[in-house]
């Protein structure tokens, strides 16, 4: 993907004057890039060219400050679908602004933009160490969330008149839509509020971020289901398992979860195409050979083949057909026709995998995008996402995650690994 070093310029609200109260940590110097392309040929091409090779300023504490933490006030919102790891993030900026700055004054928006505007009636939650103690060991948001779009000005009066300096959004690509819009509202009417988001999405599909919080742990439970699958279809004259996981746009978990589990058989995602006839060709031959077999699909998977609901949701997205229960009949119907005996179990785990506590690793990352988000809004940085990428916690604009969706590349080691993994053809059309 060619990119412009330019896009990745995270906008700032001014210069840091204030030395900050951190002590005794390695500060990050602002000149300090990570870069966005691992190939030397490639940053060799663009040094030819005369141009700067792409590359994200690398988050973390920097050695002055641009808010003066006594007089500041920060704002958090939680948006959209659950996920690991919410609470692990509202805890790490909250004990963040408390005790690494001095920030005294930090509001949780209930249910996420509706929390911003004064036509729900919520009413703000004061956060403060003692609240946030233990949230990190239960699952969800103690905020709670909501999904839609609110009034853009309505939102930022709210920030004003509450004397908000620094708002944290946390959700996926509709929340930072909506923060890039706050954050412009911002900008026009002149105002010194900074916007920082941290991406939230279980399925790690925002652009420019290497590792969303709470991806791990859905892999790791998608793998629980996984096993139960492979239990069933094993222990039954062709038995097959099938496993529906998250995935609107982009296979990763379903990807992932089938390389940590070398039982799967059928690997199905968003990103490649497949016709019935072939897969269920391909089904039969593997019940024929083995007597049992596990699929995995992502729900995104196979919606050119069930036509569209024409409906959306509350945040926009086209309302997807369940490809879970389609499969479902239609293997069903198929090994009926052939006359063939066969035992399928479904299993969906996807609301409870959204709504448990993150794994240790994950709670780990969470609370270190939470730390990184508070680290850069303190810096005056602003319309920007906290990203991960090649093992550094960086600044990414939001204007720049927004601008495509993350896909996986087919060309990969990732798709390549599950082909090699499952023993599915390449092309099932």
């Amino acid at each position: 993907m060619e990119v412009n070093d330019l896009d990745l310029i995270v906008p700032r609200l001014g210069k840091c004057r204030i030395p900050s109260p951190m002590a005794g940590v390695n500060f990050v110097d602002d000149d300090a890039h990570v870069l966005y392309h691992g190939n030397l040929k490639t940053v060799e091409r663009y040094q030819e060219e005369g141009k700067k090779p792409p590359r994200f300023e690398i988050a973390g504490p920097r050695e002055k400050i641009y808010f003066d933490p006594v007089k500041l006030k920060c704002g958090i919102v939680t948006c959209g679908g659950l996920c690991p790891g919410l609470n692990d993030v509202i805890r790490a900026i909250v004990l963040s602004l408390f005790h690494h700055y001095g920030v005294r004054t930090v509001f949780g928006f209930p249910f996420g933009f509706e929390g911003l505007s004064y036509r729900h009636g919520h009413v703000p939650i004061e956060l403060d160490p003692k609240i946030v103690q233990n949230i990190h060991q239960q699952g969800g948001t103690i905020l709670g969330s909501s999904r839609g779009p609110q009034e853009v000005p309505e939102m930022v009066d709210t920030l004003e008149q509450m004397n908000v300096g620094m708002l944290f959004t946390i959700g996926g690509d509709g929340t930072l839509r909506g923060a890039r819009e706050i954050a412009k509202e911002i900008e026009r009417r002149k105002v010194k509020i900074a916007v920082i988001g941290v991406p939230k999405t279980i399925d790690n599909d925002i652009s420019y971020v290497q590792q969303s919080f709470g991806f791990v742990t859905a892999v790791s439970e998608a793998t629980k289901a996984i096993y139960s699958a492979h239990a069933e279809a094993s222990g039954a004259r062709n038995g097959i398992g099938l496993v529906k996981l998250m995935g609107r746009h982009a296979g990763f978990i379903a990807a992932y979860a089938t390389l940590a589990n070398s039982d799967v058989n059928f690997c199905l995602v968003p990103e490649v195409d497949f016709t019935l006839e072939a897969f269920l060709k391909a089904l039969q031959e593997r019940l024929e050979k083995r007597g049992h077999a596990v699929v995995v699909t992502a729900e995104g998977a196979g919606q050119d083949l069930m036509g569209t609901t024409g409906e959306r949701d509350a945040s926009g997205n086209i309302r997807l057909v369940d490809i879970g229960i389609f499969l479902k009949d239609r293997i069903t119907a198929h090994f009926k026709e052939q006359g063939i005996e066969t035992n399928l179990k479904y299993i969906d785990p996807s609301y409870i995998i959204r709504s448990v506590p993150a794994t240790p690793s994950d709670s780990a990352f969470s609370l270190m995008l939470g730390h990184n988000a508070v680290h850069a809004g303190m810096a005056g940085r602003t319309s920007m996402v906290v990203g991960y990428w090649k093992n550094e916690f960086t600044h990414v604009p939001i204007s720049a995650t927004v601008s495509k969706g993350k896909r996986m590349d087919l060309r990969d080691k990732l798709w390549t690994g599950v082909l090699s993994s499952t023993g599915q053809p390449r092309k099932m059309r």
